[in-house]
């Protein structure tokens, strides 16, 4: 009998894409999409989906009943730029709708959760380079906070209650299909829009500041692998560090060119997202998540490049066709 899983979320940047590879891994019918609006795309229209408010512990409830959900992957959150906005709304939705399903667990009525944390849970103290997996956390954001708390009841209702938490600390996530969700990395997604659309970009980043990033087809697998992974193999049930390719904005805009000659970017000042990316490592030691159960990532900047320009590039023309 195939499991059943619920997306909560699914119709933001990670879960659109997370939710059309579970439903190729488990089938349509078994892995039901939900979120707090219900847009016209493929994940709504092809397969079962709910509007859930990830607020709402009856709501939640009630669909993991009615679907007898085994595994529920929890991707509602308030980002970290959208987050600095609107702290008591972020932190209320980052935190209780954690809650919600870390309590579900706990009464035996999920077996499995995934939620991703961030690599905003670490800060200004926290050393730059090849951040290690236990270092010092002390994040400046409200995203981070919620996170790293985050990661902290993860582990606490694991070893308390038994609950199977999994979960990773996501980079920036590069991704064609889906618009930026509010996010200080976000601009490495603006970038290839623009660059299609106006061939030109103006980054609200310095031009060396250079973050960990992940194309979102390797998020996707690093996410269904901690799942598929034996409970044995999960040492760390707060969350492990992640990573494919670090750069910086002048390094992308270079990778762009290669593909669009005439591409310029250009530098805006003094934006508040830029104090945001300076708390934030240079780049990642995710050793543990290669060891513990064999994370690998397939893609790069120069193939992450490719792929983005060629999906959005045939994006933008199907449009045109219309």
């Amino acid at each position: 009998m195939n499991k059943k899983i619920l997306v909560i979320g699914a119709c933001g940047q990670i879960g659109t894409e997370l939710t059309l590879r579970l439903r190729q891994i488990y089938g349509v019918e078994n892995v039901i999409a939900s979120d707090i609006v219900k847009p016209d795309s493929d994940i709504v229209n092809h397969g079962y989906f709910e509007i859930i408010d990830a607020l709402n512990f009856d709501q939640i409830e009630y669909f993991v009943d009615k679907y007898a959900i085994d595994e529920v992957y929890l991707l509602s959150a308030l980002l970290s730029a959208s987050a600095e906005k609107a702290h008591a709304h972020a932190w209320d939705l980052n935190m209780n709708s954690l809650f919600h399903v870390l309590n579900l667990a706990k009464a035996k009525k999920i077996k499995k959760i995934f939620w991703p944390s961030s690599i905003a849970v670490f800060g200004n103290n926290t050393p730059r380079e090849k951040t290690a997996q236990y270092t010092i956390m002390e994040p400046s954001t409200v995203y981070g906070i919620s996170k790293q708390t985050g990661e902290r009841w993860c582990e606490y209702y694991y070893k308390t209650f038994g609950v199977d938490v999994r979960s990773v600390r996501f980079p920036g996530i590069i991704s064609w299909s889906a618009p930026p969700g509010g996010g200080t990395t976000d601009y490495a997604v603006d970038i290839f829009h623009s660059a299609i659309k106006e061939q030109k970009y103006e980054c609200f980043l310095s031009p060396e500041t250079s973050l960990p990033m992940m194309y979102i087809d390797d998020a996707i697998d690093a996410a269904i692998a901690i799942m598929q992974a034996p409970g044995n193999m999960v040492k760390i049930r707060s969350s492990y560090n992640l990573s494919a390719m670090s750069f910086n904005p002048n390094e992308i805009a270079a990778e762009i060119k290669k593909h669009i000659s005439d591409f310029e970017i250009t530098y805006k000042e003094n934006d508040f997202r830029q104090l945001i990316a300076d708390s934030w490592p240079d780049s990642i030691d995710d050793s543990s998540a290669r060891l513990d159960w064999n994370w690998k990532n397939k893609f790069d900047l120069s193939s992450m490049t490719l792929e983005m320009l060629e999906k959005l590039d045939a994006t933008v023309q199907n449009q045109l066709s219309f």
